[in-house]
């Protein structure tokens, strides 16, 4: 069984910082890609930043320059440092990973959520 558990999430005033955790747990043989999305009430599901296993980022235009990806492949945990926050940043973030099973085959999986709250 894989899991994906978040933390990090709350509430923080307009121009103030989070930081997201995400760390994988359970039996698999690596993990590639992972990544932040975001979804706000009545909104889809929107990428927030992505990273392979060498460290490559990508970044949605609404948060470059304010947040950054990271992650810590010994620790299978993946972080976003969130700055500058603005209300419409305010969303349930999911954590995503495409986990490499010893089947052979790669699987998505996601976090339960996190929620964060920024008030103007």
């Amino acid at each position: 069984q894989v899991q994906l558990v978040e933390s990090g999430g709350g509430l923080v005033q307009a121009g103030g910082s989070l930081r997201l955790s995400c760390a994988a747990s359970g039996f698999f043989k690596s993990i590639n890609a992972m990544g932040w999305y975001r979804q706000a009430p009545g909104k889809q599901r929107e990428l927030v930043a992505t990273t392979t296993s060498g460290g490559s980022t990508n970044y949605a235009d609404s948060v470059k320059g304010r947040f950054i990806i990271s992650r810590d492949n010994a620790r299978n945990t993946v972080f976003l440092q969130m700055n500058s926050l603005k209300p419409d940043d305010a969303a349930v973030y999911y954590c995503n990973a495409a986990i490499a099973r010893y089947s052979g085959y790669e699987h998505p999986y996601w976090g339960q959520g996190t929620q964060v709250t920024v008030s103007s």
